[in-house]
């Protein structure tokens, strides 16, 4: 299994590489990393999580028209190339198809450990000092706006709905980045996500200060 990884790994690297909305090779790499961590103080099948953790966003589904299943049908085909047993890619591609956050009140079906690993890896990389520069990238990348006072956040209650939201990034950190530690899985998540959120909070207050005039 330890070929197959880095094949995908490499694969991965090639094919994400000079990516410019915040989902290149090195947001992988670090979910990747991150993943790896986490499952050193679990139970769990780590060859599972690398290659979950490393196929997450093969093909996301704001690059796919929406497509939520994109992901795992593409890495169904990778995996299936490299002949990966059935039962390991079935378990992968649930991960795929249900690791990313889907609004603020739409409830996660995440079914295994490994699968709860992936999710808080990734979503450390969407907070802290890296998260606010991923989430500014993608502002950037879809020509949304820093921030608008006149356009108020809105706490989502389906994925359709947050598919569709155009909303401002720092109404983003509402929406999303600011909830998410509260939604890690792990004890080991929880606790590396603690400092990033208390970072981002520093972030909003300095970044009010200076938007109202007051540095």
């Amino acid at each position: 299994m330890t070929e197959i990884i880095q094949k995908t790994a490499e694969m991965l690297e090639k094919k994400f590489s000079g990516e410019g909305s915040g989902h290149d090779w090195w947001h992988i790499y670090r979910v990747w990393q991150n993943a790896k961590n986490i499952a050193a103080f679990e139970k769990c099948d780590k060859d599972i999580v690398e290659l979950a953790a490393l196929l997450h966003d093969i093909a996301d589904w704001k690059f796919n028209d929406g497509d939520e299943k994109a992901g795992s049908r593409v890495a169904k085909l990778w995996l299936e190339g490299l002949n990966v047993e059935s039962e390991t890619i079935d378990r992968v591609c649930y991960i795929i198809d249900n690791v990313t956050f889907k609004g603020a009140k739409v409830v996660g079906h995440m079914n295994s450990i490994e699968g709860m690993i992936v999710q808080d890896a990734d979503r450390l990389d969407a907070i802290g000092a890296i998260g606010i520069g991923r989430a500014f990238a993608y502002g950037g990348f879809k020509g949304r706006e820093m921030y608008n006072p006149n356009v108020t956040y809105e706490m989502h209650d389906s994925f359709e709905a947050y598919k569709n939201s155009e909303s401002n990034t720092i109404n983003h950190f509402y929406e999303k980045l600011l909830l998410l530690k509260d939604m890690m899985n792990t004890e080991r998540g929880k606790m590396l996500a603690d400092e990033r959120h208390k970072f981002m909070q520093l972030f909003l207050d300095e970044f009010y200060k200076e938007w109202n005039g007051e540095l």
